[in-house]
């Protein structure tokens, strides 16, 4: 398979609810989401052959979820040579108003 930037699909606010309350019960106490600037996932995205993101999950050194993000290549490589983002703006503390996402 060859990743063309079409890949994913959208879902209904309804859906997303569900998984990540889902989540939460799960993991109560835990990180909700990540924050990344759209000045950031530009530089991703504007690297030449890039035609999407690719997020992996992470833990730093006190134990707490992370997320790297990186961009892949059509022929599904992650493109190491350029630019990783990792130091997101977690949720909690920072989840914005309260929603059927964020729990709060």
């Amino acid at each position: 398979m060859a990743f063309n930037g079409n890949e994913s699909s959208a879902i209904t606010l309804n859906q997303a609810a569900s998984l990540t309350s889902n989540y939460r019960t799960s993991n109560p106490n835990s990180v909700k989401g990540h924050f990344f600037g759209v000045n950031k996932i530009e530089d991703i995205l504007n690297q030449n052959g890039c035609v999407g993101i690719r997020r992996y999950y992470g833990e730093d050194n006190q134990g707490g979820k992370q997320l790297v993000m990186v961009g892949v290549k059509s022929d599904e490589s992650d493109i190491t040579d350029g630019v990783i983002l990792d130091m997101s703006i977690p949720c909690p503390n920072h989840c914005g108003s309260a929603n059927s996402l964020n729990g709060n």
